[in-house]
């Protein structure tokens, strides 16, 4: 375990090694879960003004449901999180050409339409992020799903990426960069240990 401030991150951030594969896992982690995406307080004003700019871009049965339900919606053990429709795909995210599950917001973003990139828990997938409600500890766990990620699994393996560098820009996002640094001093420092 690393501790940095209030933040507990698990040895396997550090040790493990992982960089998405999305040709081959086609973006699952968008309709396979037990919720839609989880959201900050913060991010629900982002859905808000993002949402007519991303509506154009989602799927009719993804508007649907947003009407439906609205652009989130409260759940009893994830917090707020965005629709899914019909217990699968988020309500923002949509298959391309070659069956991959993009997100609207992301490709808004991309496109210069939107400063918001995407839910931040979406941004740090696999890694997962929980505030004990014991201490106000905020536990940082790197938490792929054994099937679907195998692809991500593998080819960080290959090409020895740890999750904590695949996933860099997200952390500097959510924690900052001198949190990042901590992270990565922590992380060469116990390599050249085991060596």
């Amino acid at each position: 375990m690393i501790v940095i401030d209030k933040v507990l991150v698990s040895d396997d951030v550090v040790e493990k090694q992982f960089v998405c594969d999305l040709s081959r896992c086609k973006g699952g982690c968008c309709e396979d879960g037990d919720a839609g995406a989880p959201l900050t307080e913060d991010e629900l004003d982002e859905v808000v003004r993002a949402y007519e700019v991303v509506r154009p871009m989602m799927t009719a049965e993804g508007i649907a449901e947003v009407e439906r339900k609205g652009m989130y919606q409260y759940d009893r053990e994830f917090g707020w999180v965005t629709p899914v429709v019909d217990g699968g795909i988020c309500a923002y995210g949509f298959r391309d050409e070659s069956g991959t599950i993009k997100c609207s917001f992301e490709a808004a973003n991309r496109e210069g339409k939107i400063a918001w990139r995407k839910p931040i828990s979406c941004h740090l997938y696999p890694i997962k992020t929980k505030r004990s409600q014991y201490n106000g500890y905020e536990m940082v766990n790197y938490e792929p799903r054994e099937h679907l990620c195998a692809p991500g699994c593998a080819l960080g393996e290959s090409l020895k990426v740890p999750v904590y560098a695949f996933l860099k820009d997200a952390i500097i996002r959510k924690y900052g960069n001198e949190f990042y640094d901590v992270l990565d001093a922590a992380a060469q420092e116990r390599s050249r240990s085991e060596d």
